[in-house]
């Protein structure tokens, strides 16, 4: 089990419910149960999450395994120029 915030408007997907603690050892896992539990935050998936974990952050590295202890963040990709 581990803990995930939900930051800024993927919050708000998830009936504003920030933290939540979800049974996954890896992000791909994670992304897939958030799909199921709360549907809206798929499009989101599909454009792109930041997962944050002790302060490195992955994109695109969904085979990464989530140490059951780590500080978990998830971010709206960031767009810009």
């Amino acid at each position: 089990m581990v803990e995930v915030t939900l930051w800024g408007s993927l919050s708000a997907v998830a009936g504003g419910k920030a933290k939540h603690e979800i049974e996954a050892k890896d992000i791909r896992e994670l992304f897939r149960k958030l799909a199921e539990q709360y549907p809206g935050i798929e499009p989101w998936i599909d454009r792109g999450i930041a997962v944050a974990i002790d302060g490195t952050i992955y994109r695109d590295t969904w085979s990464k395994e989530l140490p059951k202890d780590a500080e978990i963040f998830l971010l709206p990709r960031l767009a810009g120029g």
